[in-house]
């Protein structure tokens, strides 16, 4: 199922990726990873560009780069982009524990969603960039990650909102609420995936910064919502959730008064569930689902079409623990995490990836975000 016909460098790189240009998080020590911080791929090479400890999800907006440190009193911290290198800018406080996503929201507010403590928070990134530049103007101590003089942005940029404690049937994993993901909708508001209590948490965030819930959106219990994706544009745009306790990928679509309904789901893969663990979700450009599975080690395509969710097929993601993926033009890109690489997958013309053409090393990648040129 190759798709990507191309040549290849005398390394063995797919010559038609020797320009590829990424930005990776990981796993550090204190996670028990291998890495040392964010990395930046320039072809087949990587380099670590930001040492901080678990770097497990990264966010790119213009040339401002924004990453979590997943740790006990977790934290944001947000760079500046600029000839392959990062420039620290500020901290935030991520508002909880184990902080595992990060999204520039369209409201100007950047969303933390910290999985251990199961709260969402929202940064003021025009306040947040105000204080930074106040900050240097008058001492000039941004610049530097890791020193004892870096920017804190203020408490009152800072807004953090607890989901409702609600518990699900998996007792080691769902003893309370736990965010995993968050995700803008076409109607202005946050959606919030919490895996702990089987939920779709519904907020409507400001820049002010603010969070308010407006609903929630409750799945089947044991599903454990993690990563989300939306399938189409628009109002008529269709919500799809990987579920990652019980292994089903889920369509959703609003009523009438509101509330997001499974309209279609189906299992990943056959058998019992286990430690197969459902973990990043995408919608490809022919609008078919992507789906990776640890435990299984596995990338799992659906087609949607008839308003349905079908398995068209599934391939190896080239290693162990395919935490996350991204695709890029003729590739599926793999990081997986206990491999220490990002499996470079072509993608054939029904959308499930062949064999790895090729492996970059990254310790634990978590993440990878493409640089567009």
């Amino acid at each position: 199922m190759s798709g990507a016909a191309a040549g290849f460098t005398a390394d063995g790189f797919p010559q038609d990726l020797a320009d590829l240009h990424l930005l990776v998080g990981s796993y550090t020590a204190t996670g028990g990873g291998n890495a040392t911080g964010i990395s930046v791929v320039h072809g087949s090479t990587a380099t670590t560009v930001a040492v901080m400890d678990d770097p497990s999800f990264l966010a790119l907006s213009g040339d401002r780069v924004y990453a979590v440190s997943e740790t006990a009193d977790g934290s944001v911290s947000a760079f500046r982009y600029a000839g392959g290198s990062l420039e620290h800018r500020w901290d935030a406080d991520a508002g909880g524990d184990a902080p595992c996503h990060v999204r520039v929201d369209p409201s100007g507010a950047l969303v933390v969603t910290n999985y251990v403590s199961g709260t969402v928070t929202a940064v003021s990134l025009e306040a947040a960039e105000s204080h930074a530049a106040s900050v240097s103007a008058s001492d000039g101590v941004v610049g530097a990650h890791g020193s004892q003089d870096r920017v804190v942005v203020p408490d009152t940029a800072v807004v953090t909102g607890v989901l409702p404690d609600v518990e699900g049937p998996v007792e080691d994993r769902q003893e309370g609420p736990h965010a995993h993901q968050s995700i803008a909708t076409p109607d202005g508001t946050v959606l919030v995936a919490d895996l702990g209590g089987d939920a779709l948490h519904e907020f409507r965030v400001s820049a002010e910064p603010a969070i308010d819930l407006v609903r929630v959106h409750h799945l089947g219990p044991g599903v454990g919502p993690r990563h989300m994706a939306w399938l189409g544009a628009g109002a008529d745009a269709d919500l799809v959730v990987a579920g990652e306790l019980d292994g089903r990928v889920y369509r959703l679509r609003r009523d009438e008064s509101g509330t997001l309904q499974p309209i279609a789901s189906t299992p990943a893969f056959e058998g019992e569930v286990g430690e197969s663990l459902l973990s990043h979700v995408e919608v490809d450009q022919a609008g078919r689902v992507v789906v990776a599975v640890r435990g299984r080690d596995l990338v799992v395509v659906l087609d949607t079409a008839d308003d349905g969710l079908t398995v068209v097929g599934s391939a190896s993601c080239g290693g162990v623990w395919p935490r996350h993926f991204a695709q890029v033009p003729g590739y599926l890109l793999v990081a997986n995490q206990m491999s220490d690489a990002i499996a470079v997958l072509p993608v054939g013309t029904d959308g499930v990836p062949g064999e790895a053409v090729a492996q970059i090393a990254v310790g634990s990648p978590a993440c990878i975000v493409p640089v567009l040129s």
